[in-house]
């Protein structure tokens, strides 16, 4: 079994809202935190907000990148190498599927 810390967290736009935070440790080590206010009846102007962040804390082989393209749209890219940052990978999208699911309280089929 694993820690859960629960928080609130400020964002950029001042909205708080609960994260929940966990290690994923194997032969590296992940911090993940996670959380959302939920639905809220339609796009960012009805105030929904949704959080996830990873941050590698030992020994994880992870490279990310981010861009945006000329139209204003953005992405981020993560590469990984390794069998253990495969596995703790996993683990942590996992978490945050689990939290932002949970967060949601939405059903779910």
């Amino acid at each position: 079994m694993y820690e859960v810390t629960e928080r609130r967290r400020k964002l950029e736009d001042g909205t708080e809202i609960t994260t929940y935070t966990r290690e994923v440790i194997s032969c590296n080590i992940l911090q993940v935190e996670a959380g959302t206010n939920g639905f809220q009846g339609g796009d960012s102007g009805h105030g929904s907000r949704t959080y996830f962040r990873i941050k590698d804390l030992a020994s994880t082989d992870i490279n990310i990148r981010s861009h945006t393209d000329s139209y204003g749209g953005s992405e981020f890219e993560v590469t990984l190498g390794g069998d253990c940052e495969l596995e703790t990978m996993i683990r942590a999208l996992k978490f945050i599927t689990k939290v932002l699911e949970d967060e949601s309280q939405e059903v779910y089929d």
